[in-house]
């Protein structure tokens, strides 16, 4: 079970569900220190001041930011009496269709589990009325003393929260699409759409895994071992497109040939089909529409 790292409540109207907060995901990225290429001794990092140039101990490090010239220095202190409403609360803010997120907005992953049994009827109670009205609530926490726009959503017989950037974080993207003039062939679009359905025929998200991290364990490995690393294929970018529709047809032409003879190197569901009591398939989340909620 993943460690808890917040208690509190969900609080909507009137309704309190004490809850507990878990990270969501992990990451499997194996951690690389930095050493002395000659000799592999430890690089260390210490924390100078550079005024009086001495080592800075941790407990001494404290915050500070420039305005006018001028350097305010924060301490721990003074950042826990700023007021913080949400430090023990998801407050909802309201509840909206899932299409008026903009995914660009959601940061971090949590799994929310009730923290007591008198938990439980709220908890199921919040949880079935998002799934049956197909809705996610708009929050708002505080996590390691910052208050974070988040997202209550269900997900299998959880809820779970996203942390989320704040609107005017999200940087304005114009100027960085194609331009009008540029445009395809109802034809492109049609041989496209018959490319993504050969692509995606029994495509399991599941069976998919970090390539990079494979092989940085079998260098670390052959490191240790002191073996010569074995030489692994790399994936030759595409050519620059010149005649688009050929190269939609020979990227249909492939992809045929692929299911004809066999797996395919991408990943592929068995052929049992699994049965109602298997675990549910995980959905692809689909795209929401770019427009988002003000105010």
């Amino acid at each position: 079970m993943p460690r808890t790292m917040w208690k509190g409540a969900i609080g909507f109207g009137l309704v309190s569900v004490p809850v507990v907060l878990a990270p969501a995901t992990e990451e499997h990225d194996i951690r690389l220190h930095q050493v002395h290429d000659q000799d592999g001794g430890r690089v260390r990092n210490q924390r100078t001041c550079e005024v009086c140039g001495e080592a800075v101990p941790y407990e001494n490090v404290a915050k500070g930011v420039e305005r006018d010239g001028k350097q305010a220095v924060l301490t721990d202190a003074d950042m826990n009496d700023l007021p913080l409403p949400s430090k023990r609360l998801i407050d909802v803010l309201a509840f909206v269709d899932a299409d008026e997120i903009d995914p660009l907005q959601l940061d971090r992953a949590y799994v929310l589990s009730p923290e007591t049994s008198a938990a439980n009827k709220p908890y199921i109670l919040l949880r079935e009325t998002l799934k049956q009205t197909d809705r996610v609530a708009v929050t708002k926490i505080a996590l390691r003393s910052k208050e974070s726009l988040a997202l209550l959503r269900v997900h299998g017989d959880l809820l779970t929260l996203h942390t989320m950037f704040w609107p005017d974080e999200v940087r304005d993207p114009a100027g960085l699409a194609p331009p009008p003039s540029a445009s395809v062939r109802p034809q492109e679009i049609k041989m496209a759409s018959g490319l993504m359905e050969r692509m995606s025929k029994d495509f399991d998200l599941d069976a998919l895994g970090d390539e990079y991290q494979a092989a940085l364990r079998e260098l670390i490995q052959s490191k240790i071992e002191d073996k010569p690393m074995p030489r692994r294929e790399t994936a030759a970018a595409p050519s620059n497109v010149v005649d688009l529709m050929a190269a939609l047809q020979a990227s249909i032409d492939r992809a045929d040939a692929s299911d004809a003879s066999g797996p395919a190197p991408a990943p592929r569901k068995a052929a049992a089909k699994k049965t109602a009591k298997s675990a549910p398939k995980k959905k692809v989340a689909k795209k929401a529409s770019p427009k988002r909620r003000t105010g």
